[in-house]
C-alpha cells in the first residue's frame, strides 16, 4: 500500500460534512493521573460512535458508478459494520454485512436498522471473513476491508490530522490498535504535519489471547 499525506488531505476534503469534525479537548483527569498534558479526541461523538466512519465514508465515496450499483460487502463484529451500513445508506448503495455468530445482538440489530442485509456466519472472525470474500465473489459485490485498504487508512488518518491541527506540537499520539488502520493513518498524518510527534500503538494485554 502507498498511502501518502496527500491521500489523507484528500480524504479530509472528501468526508467533510459526511462525518463529524469531533473536538479535541484537554482531559484534566488523565493529565492529573499521568502527570502529563493529555488531550483526547472525542470520536465517540460520531453518529455510530466510532472513528470507523471516516474510513468507510472515504472508501464508499470513491466507488465508481458500476461498483456502486453492484453494492458492497464487509465483515465486522461491530463498528466497521455500522459505519459501512450508515454511509452506504446515505449514498444509496446496497450493503451486505457478514457478522460472526458471536456478535452481540445489539450490534446486529443496529446494523440492520441502518439498512444493511446482515448475514450471521462463522464461529470466528476468520470464518466470517472467508464467507464474506466468497459471497463477494459469488454476488459481484465490492469487498470493504475494515483496515487493509488504502482508502480506509487514509480516512482513519483524518482523525490524527484534525487532532494535530487542533493541538500542534503534540509529543505523542497514543493510538488503539486492532487491525492497525487507524495507527497506519496516524503515522502518515503525523509525518505530514508534525514529524517530531511519536505515534504509539496500544492494545490490551489479553488481545492476543
Amino acid at each position: 500500500m502507498t498511502v501518502t499525506f496527500k491521500d489523507i488531505e484528500a480524504a479530509a476534503w472528501r468526508i467533510e460534512g459526511k462525518v463529524a469534525h469531533t473536538p479535541t479537548m484537554r482531559s484534566e483527569t488523565l493529565s492529573l493521573i499521568t502527570g502529563a498534558e493529555v488531550w483526547v479526541k472525542f470520536e465517540n461523538l460520531q453518529f455510530t460512535a466510532s472513528f470507523k466512519e471516516r474510513g468507510a465514508a472515504n472508501k464508499l465515496q470513491q466507488l465508481d458508478a458500476v461498483e456502486a450499483r453492484r453494492g458492497v460487502i464487509a465483515m465486522s463484529a461491530g463498528n466497521h459494520a455500522q459505519a459501512v451500513a450508515y454511509h452506504a445508506r446515505a449514498l444509496g448503495i446496497t450493503a451486505t454485512i457478514v457478522m460472526p455468530r458471536f456478535t452481540p445482538f445489539v450490534k446486529v440489530a443496529n446494523t440492520r436498522h441502518l439498512g444493511a442485509r446482515v448475514l450471521l456466519e462463522g464461529d470466528t472472525l476468520a470464518e466470517a471473513a472467508a464467507f464474506a470474500r466468497a459471497t463477494a465473489e459469488a454476488e459481484g459485490l465490492v469487498f470493504v476491508h475494515p483496515y487493509d485498504d488504502d482508502a480506509i487508512i487514509a480516512g482513519q488518518g483524518t482523525a490524527a490530522l484534525e487532532m494535530l491541527t487542533a493541538v500542534p506540537n503534540l509529543d505523542s499520539l497514543i493510538i488503539p490498535v486492532g487491525g492497525g488502520g487507524m495507527a497506519a493513518g496516524a503515522v502518515v498524518a503525523a509525518a505530514g504535519v508534525s514529524p517530531h510527534t511519536r505515534v504509539v500503538g496500544v492494545e490490551v494485554e489479553s488481545y492476543g489471547a
